[in-house]
């Protein structure tokens, strides 16, 4: 070539071709890398080899593309990819990436958008199932990134007062997800992962917090009235505000008050809280 095009340049007119629809030779013709680099010089920046032709040598990242990204998004949803299958995955893959390309040099966050764009596809097998599917392993890929927060201790806990409970509130972890569904998904993600057999998958109101401990991703299925009280919770109502808010329901009888310390005894072993807030300033509890 006559002169550098220069590595940034270079790096833009591979990512149009790599891009680009059609033939590897259609590639280089088209509007997106002549704009970095022109046709006829761009059969200068990618040389042969022994045994294939520049060409051949640009095609191996052009046929790498779809793959890789199928491989990325497999490992973010790997219950969606089981439900529809190799296949229909991979044209679930092919359709997302021309509206979400991937844009940054990393694939950690590629299928950021996929939830959203799974509800826009009409002709995807059981749709609203696959969207809740989605949505929860979403769920955990967040989790699994989010910034670790040490949990609220069992000296923390001591350390606030009998009486100062009732007006404390809860500060959730960072990684903690709170998620209502209409199909049964985490028992369908449960099964993928041999925890469980396979549910039925028929719509059956379902209720799920995942989070993170000891660095490792977790998913605990919740009652109705459970999901209520926690979601009460870590939207910062006090203890007090939460718990009254749970009797009221039409599910009054099926809850007794032991039941409802139960579940905060789980959670707070499970570590879901990192902080007691007090309202009144008295103290305030952290581990």
């Amino acid at each position: 070539m006559a002169t550098d095009p220069g590595l940034e340049r270079v790096q833009r007119w591979m990512q149009a071709c790599i891009l680009e629809q059609g033939t590897t030779e259609e590639a280089i013709l088209s509007d997106g890398a002549q704009a970095q680099i022109p046709a006829e010089a761009a059969r200068a920046v990618v040389l042969p080899s022994k045994t294939l032709s520049a060409l051949e040598r640009l095609s191996v990242y052009r046929d790498m593309y779809l793959p890789r990204i199928e491989e990325a998004l497999a490992i973010d949803y790997p219950a969606l990819k089981h439900f529809l299958g190799g296949e229909e995955f991979m044209r679930l893959v092919k359709r997302y990436v021309d509206v979400y390309p991937s844009r940054s040099y990393t694939l950690n966050r590629l299928g950021d958008h996929l939830p959203e764009f799974v509800a826009t596809v009409g002709d995807l097998p059981r749709k609203e199932f696959c969207v809740d599917l989605a949505r929860l392993e979403y769920a955990l890929t967040t989790v699994f990134d989010a910034i670790e927060t040490p949990p609220l201790t069992p000296n923390g806990v001591c350390a606030v007062p009998g009486d100062a409970w009732e007006t404390a509130r809860l500060k959730p972890i960072e990684a903690f997800r709170l998620l209502a569904f209409d199909y049964p998904v985490s028992r369908y993600v449960g099964a993928v992962d041999e925890e469980n057999r396979f549910p039925r998958v028929a719509a059956k109101k379902s209720w799920v917090v995942a989070y993170r401990r000891d660095y490792q991703v977790h998913r605990m299925d919740l009652l109705e009235p459970a999901y209520e009280l926690l979601s009460a919770l870590a939207s910062g109502g006090t203890m007090g505000e939460a718990i009254m808010a749970v009797p009221s329901r039409k599910w009054r009888p099926a809850v007794k008050q032991s039941q409802l310390f139960e579940w905060f005894r789980d959670w707070m072993a499970e570590g879901l809280f990192q902080a007691v807030e007090l309202v009144d300033a008295r103290a305030s509890a952290a581990s």
